[in-house]
């Protein structure tokens, strides 16, 4: 809630990190190791390290956040409310079933051959994506933090 709420966007990004540590410290919890220790390189030590880069390179971390009016603060609650009880409505009337299926044993090398597989359920394809994805956003955060203010163009 922090991380959404927060007026300046420096906090919110920090509220993110943390709360991208607890998601690995219940990883941690439920002895799921290696991905815990994805979650805290890719997510904790990538994906917001990027995005406090982003910020710094456009120069907003003090800049506080647009006051919402009330009735865009109604709005947003209501939205909230009507998606968690749709939820919660959804996941009491489905009808789970236990597989019989005997349980993939979670090794490090059946996830790293999962991971490396372009088959029907590999991972290559949207890691790439997401690797472009975030190049892409990192370009253009370069390129706004280079552009020249006004106040800049009139000094030279």
């Amino acid at each position: 809630m922090l991380a959404v709420t927060a007026r300046k966007i420096f906090r919110s990004a920090i509220y993110l990190l943390f709360s991208l540590i607890g998601v690995a410290g219940l990883y941690f919890y439920m002895e799921y190791e290696f991905i815990a220790a994805v979650q805290v390189v890719v997510y904790v030590g990538g994906i917001v390290v990027l995005i406090i880069f982003s910020i710094f390179l456009t120069q907003e971390s003090g800049r506080d956040m647009k006051e919402a009016s009330l009735l865009s603060m109604l709005f947003t609650g209501f939205g909230v409310c009507f998606g968690a009880v749709l939820t919660l409505l959804l996941i009491d009337q489905w009808n789970f079933m236990p597989s019989v299926e005997a349980p993939l044993v979670p090794t490090v090398q059946e996830i790293g051959r999962q991971m490396l597989s372009t088959t029907n359920y590999g991972y290559v394809l949207p890691f790439e994506v997401v690797s472009m994805l975030l190049l892409g956003a990192m370009i253009g955060c370069i390129v706004i933090a280079m552009k020249v203010k006004a106040s800049d163009k009139e000094i030279d």
